[in-house]
């Protein structure tokens, strides 16, 4: 039998992915609000869930939604939610934006979603960061911080390029939907194969404001000022088990970056390198991803603190 019917854009896993049901919360931290997803919902009676907890944090310029076709793999074994830092996402604007305030907004959204005790944090990029920090200051509260493509290079070599700045005084604003789309960019560039994840992304990352669509970040939160933390100290500095995922072909994450904070994890945290993929490693070999997290998560389980 034929049939004239394209073939579906993305694959089934993805599609049952994204249609899993997730809950939007919201929490206030220090006068600003803060939205995050959840995978379980409390208002079903389920109030003596002890299942442990899992927190993903996005990288600069994201939202939680870039983890919509992930956190479902781990809904069942795992509270797990997802958090929109303030600037970014459906989360609330600030004046200022510093990485001490970010690291307060993981912690209040721990609380809130009852992740405790001892979840475990999981940041992108920036967010890994971020997630270093909150684990340098309170991770004797954490079963543990897994990073994903966060650079802490050797203090020895070349520092990374600091993100040129802004050369506009505000966001771009698109006079159409189709036109902002169309627009949408990976930042550091870099190809991705799965168009129908992209795709995805973009249309959760846009937003209608007065004179057409621009993008759910506040402009001010793209500043250099966020790349000012001492993130090394900080990695040196954990109170919990660390691990660290990164993409073969990463344009921040080299060989020796990897081999460096390896040393300084220590020899007994997990590093996984995800064959080609990016620096946007969950996007390029999302399923790669699924299992390197769940064989982290599992080995930790096997051995609670």
């Amino acid at each position: 039998m034929t049939t004239n019917e394209a073939p579906p854009t993305e694959p089934d896993w993805f599609r049952r992915a994204i249609d899993t049901l997730a809950h939007s919360r919201f929490v206030d931290v220090d006068g600003c609000c803060i939205h995050y997803l959840t995978w379980f919902d409390d208002q079903d009676g389920a109030k003596d869930d002890h299942r442990p907890g899992l927190l993903f944090v996005h990288g600069g310029g994201a939202h939680a939604n870039w983890w919509r076709f992930i956190a479902p793999f781990f809904a069942e074994a795992y509270r797990v939610a997802a958090i929109d830092l303030s600037g970014m996402g459906d989360s609330g604007a600030r004046e200022t934006y510093l990485p001490e305030i970010w690291a307060r907004e993981i912690g209040a959204v721990l609380e809130d979603a009852r992740l405790g005790p001892h979840p475990v944090v999981v940041g992108h990029s920036f967010g890994g960061l971020i997630a270093m920090k909150y684990g340098a200051e309170h991770g004797d509260t954490l079963s543990g911080t897994v990073i994903v493509d966060s650079p802490v290079q050797d203090p020895n070599d070349t520092p990374l390029p600091k993100p040129a700045a802004p050369v506009r005084s505000g966001p771009r604003v698109y006079p159409d939907l189709s036109t902002a789309l169309a627009r949408f960019r990976l930042m550091p560039e870099q190809p991705c194969e799965n168009a129908y994840i992209t795709d995805f992304i973009a249309g959760t990352s846009i937003k209608q404001t007065n004179g057409g669509w621009t993008w759910k970040f506040d402009f001010k939160v793209m500043g250099s000022r966020r790349f000012g933390e001492p993130y090394g100290q900080e990695l040196k500095a954990l109170k919990c088990r660390a691990a660290l995922i990164y993409g073969e072909t990463s344009a921040i994450v080299s060989r020796r970056t990897v081999a460096y904070m390896s040393s300084v994890m220590g020899p007994k945290a997990p590093v996984v390198e995800i064959p080609q993929a990016h620096h946007h490693v969950m996007l390029d070999q999302p399923l790669a991803f699924v299992a390197a997290l769940r064989a982290i998560l599992d080995g930790w389980a096997r051995n609670p603190l």
